[in-house]
């Protein structure tokens, strides 16, 4: 965020600093207090992992308040972070919709490593004894905050629990990225396949071929994003921001579409089209073995089902620009 009037963290007064310190603490709280009631009606357990973190940061801001005033009286200033250049950042990352437990957990991590900074370097520039003494304290307990975290997920998540979250996270991870990535790559990879091989034996020119081929693939890329990201906004379907499962289905369409066009910047026709359909069949074999990997789909199913399928859509083009 960009604040027109900042002051320098190396300008502050030791009570500017306490004061920058309980807000600090005031707002870490809350966050954790906003991840806890996010993640409580699917991960009850992480929940009250980040109610325990919340609780101990409201305990360091207690501390705080105590020292200021025994140091400074009872008006405390109002600083928060936006305040102050070279100090703590936060990226408001609370207020995205659909965060994944995982990436919650990365900004826990990233928050202490934060924070422990913050009071080192506030710690330096104290003068009084108990203040910098309190300081170090503070910036010893954000250190130890990872252990402290694991000692409340050992309290609250057992083997099961942790095994439960974990099929929750990656049932997760399937619906908002795999799901609609192998959307795209079966659209890309499969309905590409008939324009731009009937585009080839019609014209027997790389270049055409390439011309075609590449609009095919960017304008599929693009349709199927859009489509993806315009038609559920995940919070019925529990599918997940709709921009990432968007920007999912319209890469790997375009990748599909692009696979078997680029090829033909080879001049070479005939080199050109040998080259694209092994990179088809290439593809028809991920696309088979991302649906058995993520999609729990049998081998011979799968296989079956998209390699004969792209098979006979190749086998169309071929004809239909052969004739």
């Amino acid at each position: 965020m960009f604040t027109p009037f900042r002051r320098r963290f190396a300008d502050l007064t030791e009570r500017e600093i306490l004061a920058l310190a309980i807000s600090n603490e005031e707002d870490d709280a809350r966050i954790y207090r906003d991840y806890a009631e996010r993640l409580r009606a699917e991960y009850p357990a992480s929940a009250a992992v980040f109610d325990g973190m919340a609780v101990e940061e409201e305990g360091h801001r207690s501390r705080l308040i105590a020292l200021f005033r025994g140091r400074f009286g009872e008006t405390i200033p109002l600083i928060r972070r936006e305040h102050v250049a070279g100090g703590p950042s936060r990226r408001p990352v609370w207020l995205m919709a659909n965060l994944s437990l995982d990436r919650i957990r990365a900004e826990t991590r990233t928050m202490e490593t934060e924070a422990e900074d913050f009071y080192r370097r506030a710690a330096r520039r104290a003068t009084d004894a108990a203040t910098r003494e309190l300081l170090d304290d503070l910036a010893a307990a954000e250190a130890d905050h990872e252990a402290r975290a694991e000692e409340l997920e050992t309290e609250h998540l057992g083997a099961d629990v942790l095994a439960a979250e974990g099929a929750k996270a990656r049932r997760q991870f399937v619906l908002t990225w795999v799901q609609p990535g192998l959307a795209g790559l079966m659209d890309g990879s499969v309905s590409t396949l008939a324009p731009i091989f009937a585009t080839a034996f019609a014209t027997q020119d790389s270049h055409t071929t390439l011309v075609v081929g590449a609009a095919a693939a960017v304008g599929a890329g693009i349709s199927m994003g859009f489509t993806e990201f315009a038609h559920d906004d995940g919070v019925i379907s529990g599918r997940g921001s709709p921009w990432k499962r968007g920007l999912a289905s319209g890469v790997m369409t375009a990748t599909g579409g692009l696979g078997h066009a680029l090829p033909y910047l080879i001049g070479d026709f005939r080199l050109a089209t040998g080259i694209a359909i092994a990179v088809v069949f290439c593809e028809l074999w991920a696309i088979a073995w991302i649906q058995h990997r993520f999609m729990e789909t049998p081998v011979l199913r799968a296989i079956f089902q998209v390699v004969l399928g792209g098979a006979l859509v190749l086998a169309a083009g071929v004809l239909i620009g052969g004739g």
